[in-house]
Formats: C-alpha cells, sequence, structure tokens
C-alpha cells in the first residue's frame, strides 16, 4: 500500500480516537489525578506548612475513623442527605406535572421555579438561617402564633438537620422539576389518549403513563442528588455565624470535617483520608441505586 492509502487507513481507524480525545484529556487533568493524588496524600503525613512528610500507610484513615468527630459527621451527613433528597425528587415531578399542563404564562412559571437555583447558596443559607433562628426567627415566632412551643433549630440534632434540608430542597426542587418537565415533554401524547380512551383518569395515568417513562431520568436525578447531597458544604457552614456545624457538631457534615483537619489543625494526610471515605462513600451508595432500580426495571419486563 501507498502511503496515501496508509494515511487514509489510519484516519479511517484513529481519528475517532482524536475527536473524543479532549473530554479524556480534561477527565485526566481535572478529575482523575486529584484523585488519584489525593490518595497519595493519604498515605503520608502531609501537613499544610512542612508539606510532604514519611509514608504512613493506613495510619491517616485509623486515625480519622477512631475519631468520633468522623462518625458524627457521617451521621450528619446520611441524615441531612435523606431529609433532603427524597423529598427532592417527589416535590420536583409533581411539580414538573403541574408544569406540563398547559397554563396561562407558562414561560413564567417554569422560570420562576428555576429563580431559587440562580440565588447563591450562600445568600441562601443567611435567609434560611435567619428564618429558622432559635429566638426571633419567623418560623419560631409563626410556630408560637399557633401556640406550639419554638424549637431550636441551631441547638437540635433533628431541627438543625431538617432546616438544612429544607436549604438544599429550595434550591434544587425548581432545577430537578425543569429537567422532569422535558422528559414528560418527550413522552408521546398518544399514550395519554390511549389511557383517557380506556377510562384512566389522571391520577391514573400519572401513575401508569408518566412515572414509568421517566425513570431514566429519575435514575439520573437520582444518582446526581446523591452526589451533590452527600457532598453538602455551603448551607451547613453559613448555618451560624461560626461555621463549625453546632457547638457539638449537630450539624458538621464530612465535607465540614475535611475542612477542618485540612485548614484548622493543617494536617492535610486526615483531611485527605477523609476525602478518600466520602469518595467510597459516594460509590457505594451510587452501587445501590444502580442495583435497586436495575431490579425494578428487570421486573417490570418480565411483568
Amino acid at each position: 500500500m501507498s502511503f496515501r492509502h496508509r494515511a487514509s487507513a489510519w484516519d479511517r481507524r484513529y481519528s475517532p480516537y482524536l475527536y473524543i480525545s479532549p473530554f479524556f484529556i480534561l477527565f485526566a487533568v481535572v478529575g482523575l489525578f486529584p484523585l488519584i493524588y489525593t490518595g497519595w496524600v493519604a498515605a503520608h503525613d502531609w501537613d499544610l506548612i512542612m508539606g510532604q512528610g514519611e509514608f504512613i500507610g493506613g495510619e491517616n484513615f485509623a486515625a480519622v475513623l477512631g475519631e468520633r468527630a468522623f462518625w458524627v459527621s457521617l451521621r450528619n451527613t446520611l441524615s441531612i442527605f435523606i431529609l433532603s433528597s427524597a423529598p427532592q425528587v417527589v416535590a420536583a415531578i409533581l411539580i414538573a406535572y403541574l408544569l406540563d399542563y398547559n397554563l396561562r404564562a407558562k414561560t413564567f412559571w417554569r422560570m420562576g421555579v428555576l429563580i431559587p437555583y440562580v440565588v447563591t447558596p450562600v445568600a441562601v443559607a443567611l435567609i434560611f438561617s435567619n428564618l429558622f433562628g432559635d429566638r426571633f426567627g419567623l418560623v419560631n415566632s409563626i410556630l408560637e402564633a399557633v401556640g406550639i412551643d419554638a424549637i431550636g433549630w441551631h441547638s437540635g440534632i433533628l431541627p438543625s438537620h431538617l432546616a438544612i434540608a429544607t436549604m438544599v430542597n429550595f434550591r434544587w426542587i425548581g432545577y430537578n422539576a425543569l429537567i422532569f418537565l422535558a422528559a414528560m415533554q418527550a413522552v408521546p401524547r398518544d399514550l395519554y389518549e390511549a389511557a383517557e380512551i380506556d377510562g384512566a383518569g389522571k391520577v391514573r395515568q400519572f401513575i401508569s403513563v408518566t412515572i414509568p417513562n421517566l425513570r431514566p431520568t429519575i435514575i439520573f436525578v437520582i444518582i446526581t442528588s446523591t452526589i451533590g447531597g452527600l457532598q453538602i458544604f455551603d448551607e451547613p457552614r453559613m448555618f451560624d455565624q461560626y461555621g463549625r456545624g453546632g457547638t457539638d457538631g449537630q450539624w458538621q457534615t464530612m465535607t465540614m470535617y475535611l475542612y477542618e483537619l485540612g485548614w484548622t489543625r493543617s494536617d492535610f494526610g486526615q483531611a485527605s483520608a477523609v476525602a478518600v471515605l466520602l469518595f467510597l462513600l459516594i460509590i457505594a451508595i451510587g452501587l445501590v441505586n444502580f442495583v435497586i432500580t436495575r431490579r425494578i426495571s428487570s421486573s417490570e419486563v418480565k411483568r
């Protein structure tokens, strides 16, 4: 073969890889390398000022797992994640279903649900931290007006988690609702017409037609909300003026604990160990979500 023919064959064989290479190069630089480097730091006695020390293997992981603060932060992270993710998905689907109707000024309503997402997390945290104030908060004022005792939103564990989960839901429900709305508009209208002819009402159409066709989108939203929910930092950090997660770590999340180890204690080794453990936790929960959704899909296919 001539060089021209060989070059043409190489072009057909290798040019597709060249076209997609920018993504993988960028991912390797900003994603894969930091992940590997974090694991390297976690295996060393790494100080903020002195830098890399000696190799200590898994001592950083043992030290972190032996601290009560780590388990408290893990409890807080999972609690806030559960209180925010499940209601967030359900509310987003219901709002998207309402927006799917032929409403007047539907563009206005669709843009309106996106406004909380545009607001910066710091502004949202400052507003809600005052709304859930222990002494002069609006929420406690309303509760006292209806005869309910004021709640210590900053002193209790569950109340603080509910307040932070409310912030998260306020920011992300509208964003996820638009994702579900786009998926609902892709559902063939013939299915709704056929269901209506068969005598199915609106609720039955929603359960039997809308939800099954939203399954891939629901899986996507659950995975993204899992990653974001377990990495929550801004809302609990700004929930009070000190940013330490409470006097006894009532709402200190794993990312806040990581931040404390790295910048307050200047121990990058233990901070990196927490980052690796958080990564493994996200992977584990993601695999659980994948297995559950796959079993649900396979059971429905069999039926």
